[in-house]
């Protein structure tokens, strides 16, 4: 029998002398992500890549320096394009970030366990539907003449369907369509970074005479910080490629709410009605270089991949 020798630390713990460190995984980790990476490449860096490509070309494939941004920088829907995306941004963001956390705080400390996974579920339910199917649900919802919120939408002042979608509230429907898809997905998910808070924690804190309210607001919430910046990157980059739902209640309306209500539907009408693929690339880069600058400034300002001390 081959006895091992133990040293202690400078921290007092023993340590193994004698043994090689075992590595973990191995080959067949490499398998393990080579779908992703083969997709990521296929579907991600390489049509990003093309992308910058063309915008800074021109339509015979000459380099035309920054000559496309310019160009669709000029263009006069550009800015109302890149505000409306604003407006909705800054309302999603707070509403997915404060109601998510308070949902998954409540169902992880406030309701029965078995109150709780049905909550959880349902919750979940409108993100299994796809987007376009989502979008047509609320086209029903949002017509007062047949919505069973008919009466709320009327004593809003919204007497028909072109009254609902007025261009002053498609911000808040928007952010409505997105929460009710997306918010059960990360309740769930701000649900599994509470579970991962050691049960010590919480009871000693309930020693000291914290409340709920207490606990969640100085040792909870805390403790999921970097999961709530990892939440807002994604949610951030996600609105920003808003295209499906302002281009059905662009249909659907008529031609009442714009084309180019966002910068996606705008880079859609620059490829496909305008035949200027180049001018849709540049729409890209920007919204490209708008997310990475906010993903850049979450990170760094959360510490978002610091390792915790051990």
């Amino acid at each position: 029998m081959t006895l091992v020798a133990f040293q202690p630390t400078s921290k007092g713990a023993p340590s193994r002398r004698g043994v090689k460190p075992r590595r973990e995984g191995g080959i067949a980790s490499y398998f393990f992500v080579a779908g992703y990476t083969v997709l990521l490449v296929a579907f991600g860096i390489f049509p990003t890549c093309y992308a910058i490509y063309l915008a800074f070309t021109n339509d015979r494939g000459q380099f035309a320096g920054v000559n496309q941004f310019s160009k669709v920088a000029r263009d006069y829907r550009f800015l109302p394009a890149f505000e409306n995306i604003a407006v909705y941004l800054v309302m999603w963001l707070v509403l997915l970030v404060v109601m998510t956390v308070l949902a998954a705080v409540a169902l992880r400390s406030w309701v029965r366990p078995g109150m709780s996974s049905l909550l959880r579920f349902l919750f979940y339910l409108p993100g299994a539907l796809a987007g376009v199917a989502s979008v047509l649900v609320w086209l029903f919802m949002l017509d007062p003449d047949v919505s069973p919120a008919g009466k709320l939408l009327r004593a809003l002042g919204d007497n028909s369907f072109a009254a609902t979608l007025n261009p002053s509230h498609l911000p808040v429907i928007f952010v409505l369509i997105a929460f009710w898809t997306g918010a059960g997905g990360w309740i769930v998910v701000m649900y599994g970074a509470l579970n991962n808070i050691p049960d010590e924690v919480l009871e000693a804190a309930r020693m000291d005479g914290a409340g709920r309210w207490q606990t969640a607001r100085q040792i909870q919430i805390p403790m999921i910080r970097k999961w709530i910046t990892y939440m807002s990157i994604l949610a951030f980059a996600a609105g920003t490629q808003l295209f499906i739902e302002p281009q059905l209640l662009q249909t659907a309306s008529l031609g009442r709410v714009s084309s180019t209500w966002s910068p996606n539907q705008l880079a859609y009408v620059y490829a496909f009605q305008q035949g200027d693929f180049n001018g849709a690339a540049a729409i890209s880069i920007f919204l490209l270089v708008l997310g990475l600058a906010c993903a850049g400034v979450l990170v760094t300002r959360s510490a978002l991949f610091k390792l915790e001390d051990q």
